[in-house]
């Protein structure tokens, strides 16, 4: 038997812009309509999703879709239309027949909501970064920060904290994050005066970038310690909440609150943020050299890592085999990558942990060595070896890295028994430590579950309040005169 085929009709030649735009544009009315509910509503959820599902549309915004949108969602004649619609660039008009001949049907429905408003300023401004318009971005920018201002409604929270960003980040594709961190500071204040949460959240982490951009880690410790904190809202803004305070912790050579945060915020980062996960890896492993641990090698063979961590990984080898000239050699190879990383200087600091190392190694070899034969195999370039292997044994010695004894006279150094270290408290320690650590994640955990509001739940009015007190008072009095009876 032969079977039917179904003859499909080969379709008309067009351009990618008429099939793609409908499917677009009618998204983004779709957005705009959940973002009306949701501002009528109040309920700050709907906005959140809007700009989730804006997100997801980020590569498919062209000038000709953002035109059809604006013209569907603002007066044409307004003064904010006419400001949005001249940092798009202008398109054939060819190009939106087949939008125009779709949305014929639909009558436009002009909306006044400054939610809309403060949407159209930021897809706009996404669209101009993505194009690489840096300066007509920062014009867009500073003109919807203006507009912010004078706007205090919760259900805007959430579209200005993503307005923020993207002005902070307009400014620093130009390199004038320095102009603007004024404005930061007064946006911030605006939004402790106004309870913005999240927007203080977003605004903080936008100060500290500023600060540790130009290197400025004591006034970016004062912003930090004097700024409110409350219960994070956002877990990416946290997650760089933490790594910023890493970052400063460790300037401040505090390694241990410093390698506890940036662990957190690697963990707690999402999985698709490679870059954020690669940055707190590296810093995290600097800090665990510093404070004189070996990252293990399976940090270094995370998927997508790989490369990235190459660096560090020398550099891991080269500490924990405690030879000076290699580490001098890693360092010297890979200067350019610790540089744009930000990490030169902490690995400077970590040659006095390299020797610190190598003398471990040595102590545990021999039992007797002369300071002319650690000199040789510290491999210390100096021009009396001698003497600085003598001071670098003795700190060693007072600070307990190596348990042995120095006899100036003979000039050797004699190393002691090492005996059981289960009959020490070394164990305690490290059984203490895991337990914290295991805690502490248990307790993160219950924190970050989330519940439903009670929305559900009547609310007490004034009056009803009034009558529960007066009852309360008329019971406390009964009971206190039922006592005094008993006595």
């Amino acid at each position: 038997m032969t079977q039917d085929v179904e003859m499909k009709e080969p379709q008309a030649p067009s351009n990618s812009v008429s099939t793609t735009t409908p499917s677009t544009l009618q998204h983004l009315k779709e957005i705009a309509s959940l973002i009306e509910t949701g501002a009528y509503a109040r309920e700050v959820r709907r906005i959140l999703r809007a700009v989730r599902l804006t997100m997801a549309l980020r590569r498919k915004l062209k000038a000709p879709v953002l035109s059809a949108f604006l013209n569907f969602v603002l007066s044409p004649g307004s003064e904010v239309h006419s400001r949005l619609s001249s940092y798009i660039p202008k398109e054939d008009d060819h190009d939106m027949d087949v939008d125009t001949a779709t949305s014929a049907t639909q009558a436009p429905v002009k909306h006044s909501l400054p939610e809309i408003e403060i949407y159209c300023y930021l897809i706009v401004l996404i669209f101009l970064i993505d194009q690489k318009r840096y300066n007509e971005a920062k014009a867009c920018a500073s003109a919807s920060i203006a507009r912010l201002k004078n706007i205090n409604r919760r259900t805007v929270d959430v579209l200005a904290s993503r307005l923020f960003f993207y002005y902070s980040l307009s400014y620093e594709l130009t390199g004038d994050l320095a102009e603007i961190r004024g404005n930061l500071l007064a946006l911030h204040r605006i939004a402790t005066l106004r309870h913005d949460e999240l927007g203080q959240e977003t605004l903080l982490n936008l100060l500290l970038r500023n600060y540790l951009h130009y290197n400025l880690y004591d006034q970016a410790e004062k912003l930090r310690s004097k700024a409110p904190r409350f219960e994070a809202h956002s877990n990416q803004q946290f997650c760089r909440y933490l790594f910023y305070l890493g970052k400063i912790r460790t300037i401040q050579l505090e390694y241990t609150d410093a390698k506890e945060s940036l662990l957190q915020a690697a963990r707690k980062a999402p999985i698709a943020a490679l870059g954020f996960r690669i940055q707190c890896n590296k810093w995290a492993v600097i800090v665990r050299l510093l404070l004189g641990e070996i990252p293990e090698r399976t940090v270094f063979m995370q998927e997508g890592m790989k490369e990235a961590l190459r660096p560090y990984f020398e550099l891991t080898n080269a500490v924990r085999i405690g030879d000076l000239e290699l580490f001098k050699t890693v360092a010297e190879k890979f200067s350019n990558t610790f540089n744009s990383d930000r990490t030169h200087n902490l690995i400077v600091r970590l040659r006095h942990n390299v020797i610190r190392t190598g003398l471990r190694n040595i102590s545990i070899s021999y039992s007797r060595i002369s300071l002319a034969d650690v000199g040789k195999k510290l491999r210390l370039d100096s021009p009396n070896p001698v003497a600085d292997a003598e001071s670098i044994v003795s700190k060693a010695i007072r600070d307990g890295a190596i348990d042995a004894t120095l006899d100036h006279a003979n000039r050797w150094m004699v190393s002691k028994e090492t005996g059981d270290i289960y009959s020490t408290n070394e164990p305690q320690s490290a059984f203490d430590t895991r337990i914290a650590f295991c805690l502490n994640l248990h307790n993160e955990a219950v924190r970050a579950l989330r519940f439903p509001p009670n929305s559900h739940k009547e609310k007490e009015s004034a009056e009803k309040r009034r009558e529960r007190q007066q009852q309360e008072q008329e019971l406390a009095k009964h009971i206190a005169e039922e006592d005094d009876d008993d006595f």
